[in-house]
């Protein structure tokens, strides 16, 4: 399964969708404005919320949990490292490698690409398993969230 998003500008308060390889949008996610913490909703083609990211507050490491059908499922810790950010996806024991891709041991969860020859910034979700479809997408979004929020804080 492959997912696109599109690279955001300004991700909170934002709302934009997630388009399958036809091009059709599959999800919809919405980041909520003026809260405490960072904090994202995705929700499917029928507007029935499927996921929830949620910014932990006053940790060390930057920490998200992930929330699928109203059920804490994960919690993404960004681990301490010198040169490259590396994660751990605590609940799924997935890790997250610096070329940016989710492993559980030797199997590869998902892979995150830029497609190149698309009309602006996309990044192209190869998710393995169909079933993971839905956590892995909130799982990238939360890294993506720390990231933008590493990138925007120095």
């Amino acid at each position: 399964m492959k997912l696109y998003i599109k690279q955001k500008v300004f991700s909170i308060g934002a709302k934009f969708s997630v388009k399958d390889e036809a091009g059709n949008d599959r999800y919809f996610v919405e980041g909520e404005f003026l809260t405490l913490g960072r904090k994202l909703h995705i929700y499917d083609i029928n507007n029935n919320e499927v996921a929830f990211v949620c910014q932990k507050l006053l940790t060390f490491m930057p920490k998200f949990t992930v929330e699928v059908g109203g059920e804490e499922i994960a919690e993404i810790v960004r681990q301490l490292t010198l040169f490259k950010p590396k994660y751990y996806v605590d609940g799924l024991a997935w890790d997250v490698a610096h070329d940016y891709v989710i492993t559980s041991g030797n199997e590869e969860i998902v892979s995150i690409h830029k497609a190149w020859m698309s009309w602006g910034d996309t990044y192209e979700l190869d998710i393995s398993d169909d079933t993971d479809e839905i956590t892995a997408l909130a799982v990238v979004l939360a890294i993506d969230t720390i990231l933008d929020s590493a990138n925007n804080n120095g």
